[in-house]
């Protein structure tokens, strides 16, 4: 089922990751989705769910591999929970092609490529029989979303609760729980939005844990799985990273050669990944391990390519730059040509310094923060090769900051989306730049990659054969 609302701040995150909390509780298999280009709400999907964070974004990965990405994520599962974005019918702006409810990958339009019942969540802490009003306007609005139920938030007592389901009978929308406004659980936010799971750590648990005592005795569970079970078939196969590669002859020859290990960064400052493209690194041959840039001193044994993800480094600048040892390693790794792959908060971390804290000085600028929020899809050209994409490839990307790099772009920038002029640091074994890629959406990024990386593995294996290996 999708969880959906009339607009942001009415309590989806709440009641999405409430349920699936709930759900898991009592001995069910979810699996938790998020409409849209998000990477914190996935972070407490999972920690309810126990399974990886997924997004679905028809944006970012085309409307075709919605329902397969789906079908992936939920393999094995007894119920999928799908977080909306914003409000139901709210998404990118309309292009001329979009003939789907709503905006382009707005929750409605993954309702409707799913088949999958709206439960709708409203804010009712200044209404009573006016909510009944706005759900029958959602309701009829776009036949194509089919609305099963609705969830009220913000309740103030059992009078208002009374009004409330009176008013929901008279428009026949069954209630399928009320969250009291005095029935609050904490989840911090700054400045980009919740604070990520992975920062949080036991808060974190504790809160999600809190979550799923909260709706499970505020709604009828057994009511919102029955709606669940409305959903129509998805026909067709389960998107497969190996077969994405194979359709592109990018997997691997047999007997290659040992698998090249490629170093993804992680921990709490680096919370920002999309799980299919690290699955698509491993589908293309890689050895994939985690690097924790707040607490490694060193990259994982034998690192042959580096990918480092988005995040919050300017919240710990100072800790990321007092690991000198792996700002140091980094640095000679990329001199010593070993592919690398930074976007956003990777940008940041390559730089020469984040704020004045010094970083790897991989790349000749240097990044603040500032007051300005810079947020939206990109359609973005490659300017020049990368070690991501070749001159001339067009990719669908998305942009979210309140950081700057000065200057913006190397001497090889790696994209273009706008009139302002390139933007980014490329070449033949470099891409860097404030553009987050869903790899599922273009798989030969993975396949790139990966083939920049046997290349830098082969001369490494030559140079350690004749005495010249890189350090």
């Amino acid at each position: 089922m999708v969880v959906a609302a009339p607009a942001s701040g009415s309590g989806k995150t709440t009641v999405a990751t409430g349920l699936m909390a709930a759900f898991a509780a009592r001995g069910d298999r979810v699996s938790g989705h998020k409409v849209g280009p998000d990477y914190i709400d996935p972070g407490y999907h999972a920690l309810a769910t126990g399974r990886p964070p997924r997004n679905l974004d028809p944006v970012l990965c085309g409307e075709e591999r919605v329902a397969p990405l789906f079908l992936h994520g939920a393999e094995g599962a007894d119920i999928a929970v799908v977080e909306g974005v914003m409000g139901l019918f709210d998404g990118a702006s309309r292009p001329r092609h979009h003939s789907g409810p709503g905006d382009a990958a707005s929750t409605a339009h993954v309702a409707a490529l799913l088949g999958a019942p709206v439960v709708l969540v409203v804010d009712a802490a200044r209404a009573s029989r006016s909510v009944a009003a706005l759900v029958h306007g959602f309701c009829t609005y776009d036949t194509r979303v089919r609305i099963g139920g609705v969830i009220l938030n913000r309740v103030g007592s059992d009078r208002h609760e009374e009004l409330l389901r009176e008013a929901m009978e008279d428009v026949g929308v069954p209630v399928l729980g009320a969250l009291r406004r005095h029935e609050s659980v904490e989840t911090p936010a700054r400045h980009l939005g919740l604070i990520p799971a992975a920062e949080r750590a036991d808060e974190a648990h504790e809160a999600v844990r809190a979550l799923g005592h909260l709706v499970a005795e505020s709604c009828d569970l057994d009511a919102v799985a029955a709606l669940a079970r409305t959903a129509g078939p998805l026909d067709g196969p389960a998107w497969s990273p190996e077969e994405e590669l194979a359709g592109l002859d990018a997997l691997p020859a047999t007997g290659a050669g040992p698998a090249p290990v490629v170093a993804v960064a992680g921990g709490e400052a680096f919370t920002f990944a999309y799980t299919e493209n690290t699955e698509l690194l491993r589908a293309a041959g890689a050895e994939v391990r985690t690097v924790d840039p707040l607490h490694d001193e060193a990259l994982p044994e034998g690192t042959e390519g580096l990918v480092i993800g988005g995040g919050f480094p300017e919240m710990h600048a100072e800790r990321l730059s007092a690991n000198a040892p792996l700002r140091g390693r980094v640095a000679a790794f990329a001199a010593a040509g070993g592919p690398l792959a930074a976007e956003c908060a990777g940008l940041l971390y390559l730089a020469e310094s984040l704020d004045g804290a010094p970083m790897c000085g991989v790349l000749p600028a240097k990044a603040r923060m500032t007051g300005r929020l810079t947020l939206g899809y990109r359609e973005a050209v490659a300017v020049g090769d990368s070690v991501l994409a070749a001159a001339g490839t067009r990719v669908r990307g998305h942009e979210f900051h309140r950081t700057a790099i000065e200057p913006a772009h190397g001497p090889d920038p790696a994209w273009q989306w706008n009139s302002d002029g390139p933007e980014g640091f490329g070449g033949a074994t470099m891409c860097a730049s404030y553009l987050h890629l869903h790899w599922a959406g273009a798989p030969r990024i993975a396949a790139r990659f990966l083939d920049a990386v046997r290349a830098y593995s082969g001369d490494r294996r030559h140079g350690d054969a004749d005495g010249r290996g890189r350090p």
